[in-house]
C-alpha cells in the first residue's frame, strides 16, 4: 500500500463536475493498494499518518500531527501509485490489487481514518476524478506500508 500525503489548507474532489468530497486544513491522501496488501498494511499506514508530525507548532516547527491540530482529511483511491515504469515508456499496473480487493481495503482505510479525525472526505472508487487543492508549505510525503510492516520491498 502506498500513500501520497499533501498538507493542505483545503482540498476537494469532483466527479462529473459535482463535488463529492472535501476537507479543510489537514491532509489530502492519495492511496494505492498493491496485490497482497491486507488490513495490517491499512492499519499501519493509518496509524502512522495520524501520528506523523508535519504541522507547525506555535514556534513554526513541524511538531504536530493532523490529529493534534484537529485537522481533516480527504482520501482518494489512486491505483496509478502502483505503476511499474522500469521497462519502456508506458507504465503497467500489474502490481495493483484487483479492483474488488483494492476497494475493500480503501474502504477499510477510510474507516480507520474516520475513527481518528473529525472529518474525512472521500472520492469515488474507480471514478474519473478531478482533484483541487491548496497546498500548505508545500509539504508532500510519500509513504509505503512495506517500510512500516517491514516487508521486503519488491524490485
Amino acid at each position: 500500500m502506498k500513500a501520497v500525503l499533501q498538507r493542505v489548507k483545503y482540498a476537494s474532489v469532483a466527479v462529473d463536475g459535482k463535488t463529492v468530497g472535501e476537507c479543510n486544513a489537514g491532509l489530502l491522501i492519495l492511496l494505492g493498494v498493491a496485490k497482497g496488501d491486507s488490513e495490517n498494511e491499512a492499519e499501519s499506514l493509518a496509524k502512522k499518518i495520524c501520528s506523523l508530525r508535519i504541522f507547525q507548532d506555535e514556534n513554526g516547527k513541524m511538531n504536530l500531527s493532523v490529529r493534534d491540530i484537529g485537522g481533516e482529511a480527504l482520501v482518494i483511491s489512486q491505483f496509478t501509485l502502483m505503476a511499474n515504469y522500469r521497462h519502456g515508456n508506458r507504465p503497467d499496473f500489474l502490481e495493483s490489487a484487483p479492483a474488488a480487493e483494492a476497494e475493500k481495503l480503501y474502504e477499510y482505510f477510510k474507516s480507520l481514518m474516520k475513527k481518528e479525525l473529525s472529518h474525512v472526505g472521500e472520492g469515488i472508487f474507480g471514478a474519473h476524478m478531478e482533484v483541487s487543492l491548496v497546498n500548505d508549505g508545500p509539504v508532500t510525503i510519500i509513504m509505503d506500508s512495506d517500510v512500516l510492516t517491514k516487508k521486503p520491498i519488491q524490485t
